[in-house]
């Protein structure tokens, strides 16, 4: 059974991860868990100290669990960019403090690090508006380049492929192929998937985020730091990771907003999908580097989760739309300690595989406090 201990700055919860039920556990991991969540209330997504707060808390976490792997996210320059106006020099100094950070952390901890950025930014040009079609247009987990069609009538099809801010349509079958999709998989990708060019993004009926400033930019390549490791494309992350953990401590840190124009440190151009496909800032991404296999298949965007059939009981109801723990990041069967600590949303525990991470527990940037989820406890 997984736990998840939830912190709102003035009560803490434990529960069961799957069902959401209040439960009565102790031990030394859930006792320390309880008491980090307590030292470390989370400043809010876009506070300036929101990065920091990761670096603390990991802090905290390696002196009282001691650690191998640690997975770190630093994602205050991603809300902020996203969401507030500002200056080129405004983004610059934001993005130098979270690499100022991220090297607070190596020198502090001694930990060999891995850096990799999710991607630049672009300007918001405008919203490409698929509401009034015949069919259904369902854009989700963020995403701004891809939206899932549904049932479109000719006038849709015809409308959509001519409309000038819409980049390319692609059947299902080809999605399928490309990610070599199962049957079980094709169930979960819609019948077409829309492309929107650089600067724009779907408005669906199931938009629900807030109108963005920037939003990502055309990342095909990403920036990767890994020192005395050759990685072509994100899938051979894993790889580099296990190798260095053989001979040392190490941290998987990912860089929010920040692609090959920004990375402030040494680099090498690493590919971010395949052929007409490119990850966004998101759990396909994250999945994808942890687990070393293209994870964009397991839930797709444009997805229609709410057509699946309505359980009883909604299954892992503090993990946002998964309904299960994804198989694949290698920290789930790596033997040594692992923890993870991030700032964006509510997806670390979903996506690192570690024992122990601790994630801002937030909602469309509203803070709601932070929330622990221990996976292992029985290391020694």
């Amino acid at each position: 059974m997984s736990i998840a201990i939830v912190d709102a700055r003035g009560w803490q919860n434990t529960l069961d991860l799957e069902t959401g039920d209040k439960i009565n556990t102790a031990g030394p991991v859930v006792e320390m868990a309880k008491d980090v969540l307590g030292r470390h209330p989370y400043p809010g997504d876009r506070d300036p100290g929101s990065n920091r707060w990761v670096s603390d808390t990991a802090f905290d976490l390696i002196d009282r669990y001691s650690p191998r792997f640690v997975f770190l996210t630093y994602a205050a320059q991603y809300f902020s960019g996203r969401y507030t106006p500002m200056t080129k020099e405004t983004r610059a100094k934001m993005i130098l403090e979270a690499f100022l950070e991220a090297e607070r952390f190596i020198n502090t901890s001694g930990f060999a690090a891995i850096v990799v950025g999710t991607g630049n930014m672009t300007p918001f040009l405008g919203s490409i508006d698929a509401t009034g079609i015949d069919g259904l247009a369902v854009c989700t987990h963020w995403s701004t380049r891809y939206a899932g069609l549904y049932g479109p009538s000719p006038d849709d099809m015809k409308a959509l492929r001519a409309h000038p801010h819409i980049e390319k349509i692609v059947p299902q079958e080809k999605v399928v192929s490309l990610f070599n999709g199962t049957p079980e998989q094709t169930l979960r990708v819609p019948e077409y998937l829309m492309l929107a060019r650089e600067g724009y993004a779907f408005k669906t009926i199931s938009d629900a985020t807030r109108t963005p400033i920037m939003i990502p930019s055309l990342n095909f390549n990403v920036p990767l730091y890994a020192p005395g490791r050759t990685v072509g494309a994100i899938t051979g992350i894993r790889q580099a990771l296990e190798e260095d953990l053989l001979e040392k401590k190490v941290a998987l840190i990912v860089m929010e907003g920040v692609g090959l124009d920004e990375f402030l440190w040494p680099h090498v151009s690493c590919r971010n999908g395949m052929e007409w496909y490119y990850y966004e800032p998101g759990e396909a991404q994250y999945l994808t580097i942890a687990s070393g296999e293209h994870r964009f298949l397991d839930y797709p965007t444009g997805y229609k989760c709410f057509n699946d059939k309505v359980e009883a009981t909604r299954s892992y109801p503090f993990s946002g739309h998964f309904k299960s723990i994804p198989e694949g990041p290698f920290a789930r069967t790596f033997p040594g300690k692992s923890i993870a600590v991030g700032n964006k949303s509510m997806f670390m525990h979903t996506v690192t595989g570690t024992d122990v991470s601790v994630e801002c527990f937030a909602r469309n940037l509203y803070n709601q406090g932070t929330m622990a989820v221990i996976h292992r406890e029985d290391k020694r």
